[in-house]
């Protein structure tokens, strides 16, 4: 028979082979299959135990109570039904049913018909939202198989739109004979004389003339658009004022915050969330832009109150039954965004690379990262998405990772209103403005003005008990900087050198002990004011925990205080396995809390580094020696902060501290509520620090937002898989394209092709036939020769040749060819001018009225006017020229005749010109003014050879069609820079997107047309290096190495510290190195490969084979909170090798990660937060 029995076996356990056994037919053949087969196994007959349930389900009175028997012969005699093996879905329906009612009664009269539309939508086929939902299991994360959601702002083409005529279809009238409607009369232009292009300098400035003829003709009659009939022209007027309505709307929409919001419970009588304070102007005008659904962005100083915004908005979509998510930059972040909401809203879960907390939840907490896969797989999360809010904005300067925010922002769908929350930045309105442009909304910015706490900045200089109190104010509450606190810490610091030097004549102490004796001294004379709890910010890991170890004599905590720390430590160890809680770390930090001393960097245990910031915000930590991490938006406001330094390593080089980095780190001093003003203490220890540099850093403006928007394979295989979003529309939204006005270019564009259409087209026969060649010849020339010029004038020689008394030809916008020379030149290095006598024509001179028969007047040239040095010099005397000529200014010396100096000069210069009719002879750049650059030698030769062209033309007899010839290709080549402006080939990253896609194609991953391939499939599952990876799963290099072994292989990609390697990856990254180098990209290979950094392999290693972490740490010296960060960005990298490995149907590879990400996953390395219990 054709129906297969498959033998009941128990389920597959992990030591089993992938194999099935089928039964053939009824004869009791068995077969075995080791390799899957392409559609699976065939279709197999439900079991009876199944049928027999599903029958009594149906109909209990089926199986009677007493003769059981009977009842199971019926079910043993099947009945072969081939028709169920062609199994297949029905389609959707294509029409529904609508009630129609009687609109007074409501009673029902009658059902119609009605036609469904996008029945056949899909995830897989459609970016819609009326798509039909996925499968359950994906509605969270989405499938890389699924398309996104149409992002906002990125409208697909509607019919209306594709029926619509181009500019360039035009209805024929085949009735009336008029084929070609377009080609109306045209009035005859009037006619230029173009003789004077024969000669050379001439020719050039002839076409000057022209253009001014031009704009003469241009400014008389205002041009009015050809219209059939007066109607048409008052309604062209009406809607010309609509579209300049339409174009000068802008984005975003600063809110003024300086006037009270006084009727603000008027206007939102039941607010969705109230607290027990009352807000700020700034936080009432965010919630009313909230409530009228508005996009806002909020600039706002630290401890200001960001959070009420976020808050608010989760208590909306609460109320509307919509979901709000949260995105943050940092991990610790999130967990204790997630704590916060959790006890405000209680709906609320966590998804980060390892957590995943009621993800059903109306409020989800995630990183970024994480959003942006959701929206490019589609997650059905977002159907039901109000807001997402994105806290800490400024990290989009983040090199590294802040394109992420900016390709979230771009694929964000329309129907979601966005909530930035940052920090202050000087360029809010230019960044929101970009949003609201590729998103076609209101941004609404909000920006505070100053601080609620104020801060007082010091410097301090003591170190011993005699100098403790020598603190010096420098910037007062109000924001003064204070120059004489200044003088007094500089003289306070050089007393006690002076003083030392004597005493104790060259011994030089050593450094630590001095550091030590100032956080003595200062902590003392801080814990003595009341001035705890500290934030102390060390710009290197060792220095905060060495300081921190060198208070050993200090204890600033009560017992009643120490008590509390003592069992709240406890307890929170209590998750931790007994070995665990005896780590060298833990004691030490213990150990140090007891005394009120923390310590907080990347390098602590994640687990004490949640217990101390816990402790800290409950006030019982009261000096944290932290790094700058601490301050990126962990709220934990202290009542001081103090700069062990003001210089940091950035990875390059040691730098002063930026004014945006110094502000979010003195930003945390001053508690809202407790503390009047905040103090911000700056050590001086070697010396003061420069008056200059702290005024930079303490007053400058903060970093501005700048795009860091890079291509990854990531984002372009994503893209590519899906038809109808590219690549380059994300490259043209990015914020690094912001500049593009494209809107205005599109505007402009449409005017010039009207243009255009209206300049009749020039007949290019016979004599005229060279017409454009001759065109281009001169507009070539007159480019070359202002090429030459402006090399000429900048030159050293050049500038010699213009001196007093030198002959010159000038233009400029009143002098056409002008003879002049120069009586005076300015000393000035930059934007030199030139005093210049100059004899012009009729009309060109300034108002006056001479008696003398040729015109003449005084002028400072600019060195763009001087279009020719010639070989000719007069003698002049530059003083009496200048002076009568300012004379004869005067109103009543203005009929006076010129002066015996001016009369003679300006009779010479006419001598020169009448002498010289063809042009004087002007100074040859490479012969008389030395000029030897290739540049100006081959633009020399390409003159004289363009100047000689000039006389083959034939239609230079005819010369009234250039003007019109030229009109017509000053419109044409602005259209087309235009054109190429708002086409992809302008954006920066072209080039390198084609270098990127090159590199595909050749590995594979996208074929020649751009369809992704397997492998490319596999490389969107992949977050980070995810070439290298792929690359590694298709040469099998995974497969033969054992779970653990391939759990330490792989902690190259998420490690950063440096020792020797594996051979494989690094050949395997080898070659997509040198492949990317060969396709253009500039990385080269030796950098591809020196991102991977084997020195926690053995690490990572002993720790998946089970060893304790307390011996794992004395394996290597890198710090404990390190290697955890490290594990845990593993178990994520091994997740998505497991993903990866499924899509391929290399199940014994998933096995193999699923057992590898088993194995580290324990103890203390993968304790839950604090935060989410």
């Amino acid at each position: 028979s054709l129906c297969c029995l498959s033998a009941d076996v128990p389920p597959p356990g992990p030591m089993d082979l992938p194999m099935s056994l089928l039964e053939m037919g009824c004869s009791g053949r068995f077969e075995l299959i080791t390799h899957p087969l392409p559609h699976g196994l065939p279709p197999t007959n439900l079991n009876l135990e199944t049928e027999v349930e599903k029958q009594f389900l149906r109909d209990p009175a089926w199986l009677p109570i007493h003769d059981k028997d009977f009842a199971f012969q019926k079910v043993t005699q099947r009945k072969v039904d081939v028709d169920s093996l062609l199994n297949c879905c029905p389609s959707p329906l294509h029409s529904g049913l609508s009630v129609v009612r009687d609109p007074t009664t409501g009673m029902l009269l009658d059902f119609t018909e009605v036609l469904l539309e996008n029945t056949g939508l899909s995830a897989k086929n459609s970016l819609s939202l009326q798509r039909q939902p996925g499968p359950p299991s994906e509605s969270l994360r989405g499938s890389n198989t699924n398309y996104p959601f149409l992002p906002g702002g990125m409208e697909e083409l509607t019919l209306e739109q594709i029926k619509k005529k181009s500019e360039l279809e035009e209805e024929i009238d085949f009735e009336s004979g008029d084929f070609f409607p377009s080609f109306k009369q045209d009035q005859p232009k009037p006619e230029v004389n173009l003789m004077s292009l024969l000669s050379t300098v001439e020719g050039i400035s002839g076409l000057q003339l022209e253009e001014k003829e031009k704009d003469k003709e241009s400014e008389d009659a205002p041009k009015l658009p050809r219209t059939n009939s007066l109607e048409d022209l008052g309604k062209e007027e009406k809607s010309k004022l609509k579209e300049n309505t339409e174009e000068n709307k802008k984005w975003a929409i600063p809110v003024n915050i300086t006037s009270p919001c006084d009727d603000f419970h008027k206007r939102i009588p039941n607010p969705a969330f109230k607290w027990p304070f009352e807000l700020d102007v700034f936080q009432k005008q965010a919630v009313l832009r909230l409530e009228a659904h508005d996009s806002v962005f909020v600039a706002a100083h630290t401890s200001a109150g960001k959070t009420v915004v976020a808050e608010y908005a989760i208590a909306l979509s609460q109320k509307h039954m919509t979901r709000t998510i949260y995105t943050s930059p940092i991990k610790a972040l999130s967990n204790q965004k997630f704590r916060d909401f959790k006890n405000t809203f209680g709906d609320v879960g966590l998804l980060t690379g390892d957590v995943q907390l009621s993800p059903e939840s109306s409020c989800l907490i995630m990183t970024t990262e994480i959003l942006r896969s959701m929206l490019y797989n589609g997650s059905e999360v977002i159907r039901d998405l109000e807001w997402v809010i994105f806290d800490e904005v400024h990290y989009i300067n983040d090199a590294e990772r802040g394109v992420v925010w900016e390709e979230v922002l771009i694929m964000l769908p329309d129907h979601v209103s966005i909530i930035l929350l940052s920090a202050t930045v000087p360029n809010a309105l230019e960044f929101s403005e970009w949003i609201g442009r590729i998103k076609k909304r209101h941004i609404y910015v909000i920006s505070t003005l100053k601080r609620p706490v104020p801060l007082e900045h010091y410097l301090y200089t003591g170190n011993s008990t005699k100098t403790q109190k020598e603190m010096f104010l420098l910037v007062d509450a109000t924001g003064n900087f204070l120059t004489k606190g200044y003088y007094a810490a500089v003289d306070a610091k050089k007393e006690r050198t002076s003083k030392h030097a004597q005493s104790f004549g060259t011994k030089n102490t050593s450094q630590n002990t001095t550091d030590r004796s100032v956080w003595l001294t200062l902590l003392h004379f801080l814990s003595q004011r009341q001035q705890t709890p500290v934030v102390a910010f060390t710009f290197s890991r060792t220095r905060c925990d060495e300081n921190a170890r060198s208070l050993d004599s200090m204890d600033l905590t009560t017992s009643i205080e120490k008590a509390e720390i003592h069992s709240f430590f406890q307890k929170s160890l209590t998750r931790l396995r007994g070995a665990d809680r005896q780590l060298p770390q833990i004691l030490l930090m213990r150990d140090l809390l007891k005394r009120g001393i923390a310590v907080h960097h990347s390098g602590i245990l994640p687990i004490l580094k949640e217990v101390i910031e816990m402790l800290f915000s409950r006030g019982l930590v009261k000096v944290l020696f932290a790094t700058e991490t601490f301050a990126m938006g962990v709220n934990m406001p202290a009542r001081t902060v103090v700069f062990d330094s003001i210089r940091k390593h950035d990875g390059t080089g040691f730098r002063n501290l930026l004014p945006g980095e110094y502000i979010q780190m003195a930003g945390r001093a001053g508690r809202r509520g407790l503390d009047a003003t905040g103090t911000v203490i700056i050590l001086c220890k070697a010396g003061v620090h420069e008056m200059a540099d702290l005024h930079v850093m303490m007053l400058g403006k903060p970093t501005l937002l700048q795009s860091q928007f890079r291509l990854t394979y990531t984002m372009i295989l994503n893209l590519l898989r899906v038809e109808a979003l590219r690549v380059t529309d994300m490259m043209r939204r990015s914020f690094s394209e912001s500049h593009r006005d494209t809107q205005t270019h599109e505007k402009r564009i449409s005017q010039l092709k009207q243009m255009l259409s209206a300049v009749p087209s020039v007949d290019t026969e016979g004599q005229l036939s060279d017409l454009l060649p001759y065109y281009h010849t001169v507009t070539e020339l007159k480019k070359t020769t202002e090429a030459v010029q402006h090399a000429i004038l900048e030159s050293v020689n050049g500038l010699k040749a213009l001196s007093v008394g030198r002959v010159i030809v000038v233009n400029n916008k009143q002098h056409l060819n002008a003879l002049g020379v120069i009586l005076q030149v300015s000393s000035a290095s930059v934007n030199r001018t030139f005093t210049a006598l100059i004899i012009c024509e009729k009309g060109n001179e300034e108002g006056k009225v001479d008696v003398i028969n040729f015109l003449h007047t005084v002028q400072k040239l600019k060195l763009q006017d001087i279009s020719a040095i010639t070989v000719k010099t007069l003698k002049v005397i530059p003083e009496r020229i200048i002076d009568n000529y300012n004379k004869r200014q005067q109103p009543r010396f203005k009929l006076d005749p010129p002066g015996q100096a001016i009369s003679t000069a300006t009779q010479e210069l006419l001598r020169l010109a009448e002498a010289n009719p063809g042009g004087i002879a002007t100074l040859d750049p490479v012969n008389d003014l030395q000029l030897k650059s290739v540049d100006v030698v081959e633009a020399n030769m390409r003159l004289r050879v363009l100047q000689d062209s000039l006389r083959d033309f034939n239609c230079i007899h005819s010369p009234m069609f250039f003007a019109r010839i030229k009109e017509r290709m000053s419109l044409q080549e602005e259209l087309d820079q235009l054109l190429f402006l708002v086409s992809d080939q302008s954006l920066t990253l072209l080039p390198e997107y084609h270098q990127r896609i090159k590199v595909l194609q050749s590995l594979q991953y996208i074929d020649s047309g751009g369809a992704v391939q397997l492998k490319g499939r596999v490389a969107c599952q992949i977050s980070s290096h995810e070439l290298l990876l792929t690359e590694l799963l298709f040469e099998n290099v995974l497969s033969p190495l054992a779970p653990e072994e391939s759990a330490a292989l792989l902690s190259c990609l998420v490690f950063t510290q440096n020792t020797q390697g594996i051979e494989q990856v690094k050949s395997v990254a080898q070659r997509i190195g040198e492949l990317q180098r060969e396709c253009g990209i500039p990385q080269t290979a030796e950098e591809f490969v020196g991102q991977f950094k084997f020195g926690l392999t053995e690490v990572v290693y002993c720790w998946a084979r089970g060893m304790p972490f307390a011996e794992i740490a004395q394996l290597t010296d890198v710090q404990e909170g390190t290697v955890v960060r490290c594990i845990q960005r593993l178990d994520e990298v091994l997740k998505e090798v497991r993903q990866a490995a499924r899509i391929v149907g290399d199940s014994v590879l998933g096995s193999k990660m699923e057992k590898a990400s088993l194995a580290i996953r324990r103890d203390i390395v993968f304790t839950a937060s604090l935060y989410t219990h």
